[in-house]
């Protein structure tokens, strides 16, 4: 009977595996400020004056109201009794528009967001701040 020595083989054997190290963390937050701004506006305002002229002459028919410039004319009329009846333009009514432009500085405020990202590294007492992003 011969005998056999037996070897043994020995082999290595590489595992490869991945794990997850936070080396710090990142607090992102908005700020909103106020930023104070003055809006600068004309202003139209229009405005009506009423005169009244006399005008006692006879017209055959009712005259139209007409525009002259900025002026409307509205003519009244009446009849009258003489021996005949006749038309009689009694007066006018003269409506004059008028525009003011008034100059206006109102103050508004407006709001205004800004990011605020602030790291935090463990270990570490250390914050920074990075503003403005």
């Amino acid at each position: 009977m011969t005998r056999t020595d037996k070897i043994q083989r020995v082999e290595e054997q590489l595992e490869v595996a991945k794990r997850r190290v936070s080396d710090g963390q990142v607090k992102v937050r908005t700020k909103t400020e106020l930023d104070h701004e003055t809006v600068e506006q004309d202003l139209k305002q229009v405005t009506a004056s009423i005169e009244r002229i006399p005008i006692g002459l006879e017209v055959d028919e009712f005259p139209q109201i007409r525009t002259e410039g900025d002026t409307t004319i509205v003519p009244i009329c009446e009849e009258r009794v003489i021996v005949e009846k006749r038309l009689v333009l009694v007066e006018e009514i003269r409506i004059k528009r008028e525009i003011t432009v008034q100059h206006e500085r109102v103050p508004i405020s407006l709001r205004k967001q800004k990011f605020v990202v602030e790291r935090i590294y463990p270990n570490s007492k250390e914050h920074t701040h990075d503003t403005d992003l």
